[in-house]
């Protein structure tokens, strides 16, 4: 019990201490802005413009709308959207994506169906509608578009696709 006194009595000492070091502290003009990279180096993130001149954003990336799946990089990734979404509502109450996407309407509209997953809760019971954790789908799934990688890279990926119907 004494040495548990004794290290808490130390530390606020300690601690004390250090307040007391920085508030003596003479405060001093802010200096120069250290530079990270050597002078004449560039940012690649800022495609070529010096990092103290001003870039001009790039053109916002086309939505590819032509329904082709494209494939996947990684396990358990989940599958982009192949078509635009715009002026899709999606609100606690209206899902738009459901329209197409749900198991009773996806051979109608020649949509994947939503995975099996997308329907059971945290523990394992499987609803009738899609699980609240699963029903805003742009949380995980983006628009394909026609965007460049801003910064050359090797990775390969898996090179696979998702299977017809939409499930793995």
């Amino acid at each position: 019990m004494k040495a548990v006194a004794m290290i808490v009595l130390l530390a606020s000492a300690a601690l004390a201490g250090c307040g007391a070091k920085h508030e003596e502290a003479p405060h001093r003009a802010p200096s120069a802005p250290v530079l990270v990279s050597a002078p004449g180096q560039i940012d690649p993130m800022r495609r070529g413009v010096p990092i103290d001149a001003d870039a001009t954003p790039p053109a916002m990336a086309r939505v590819e709308n032509f329904d082709r799946i494209r494939p996947v990089n990684y396990e358990m990734q989940p599958p982009t959207i192949p078509h635009s979404i715009d002026n899709y509502q999606l609100t606690r109450n209206t899902n738009r994506c459901m329209l197409c996407h749900t198991r009773s309407n996806a051979q109608t509209f020649l949509a994947p169906p939503v995975s099996p997953a997308h329907y059971a809760t945290r523990d394992g019971t499987i609803l009738e509608e899609i699980s609240p954790r699963r029903y805003f789908c742009v949380q995980c799934h983006v628009v394909q578009t026609d965007a460049q990688p801003l910064i050359a890279n090797r990775y390969e990926g898996l090179n696979t696709t998702i299977p017809e119907g939409g499930v793995r």
